[in-house]
């Protein structure tokens, strides 16, 4: 919606005006910050199912699976080359392909597999896997 012009000025002015007398003291929530609702990007039809989940403690499955994701990359971080890690990374990667599945989005917003590293160390290990059993 476009105003015509100079009707801005005039609205700026009378509020300008209101605020000088006094208009806009002792409103209700004066001083107060607004009450804003947290799920108001969510349909009205499915507040209440969100609210008994969030009381019981219970995230979405694509959280869940976030958190997993972030806790497994932190376990990789401090493993040495061990085939336990190798298994670790396979679950990893296992993880990202739920959480995209579950995403339901277009291939450039998936999070990426984890096999960058492992191609990295076989190139500048010659070819072989750089694996250790345990």
């Amino acid at each position: 919606m476009t105003m015509l012009p100079g009707f801005d000025k005039i609205i700026e002015e009378r509020i300008r005006q209101a605020q000088c007398k006094g208009d806009f003291d002792n409103l209700p929530g004066s001083g107060k910050p607004l009450a804003l609702q947290e799920d108001r990007h969510i349909p009205e039809e499915l507040r209440l199912s969100y609210k008994i989940l969030k009381n019981a403690d219970c995230l979405p499955p694509e959280v869940e699976l976030k958190k997993e994701i972030a806790r497994t990359e932190d376990l990789l971080r401090g493993m040495g080359e061990t085939a336990a890690k190798y298994r670790t990374l396979k679950k990893l990667n296992v993880l990202i392909m739920k959480l995209n599945a579950l995403r339901n989005t277009s291939i450039a917003f998936e999070v990426p597999q984890q096999y960058s590293v492992r191609l990295v160390e076989r190139f500048e290990s010659g070819g072989k896997t750089g694996i250790q059993k345990d």
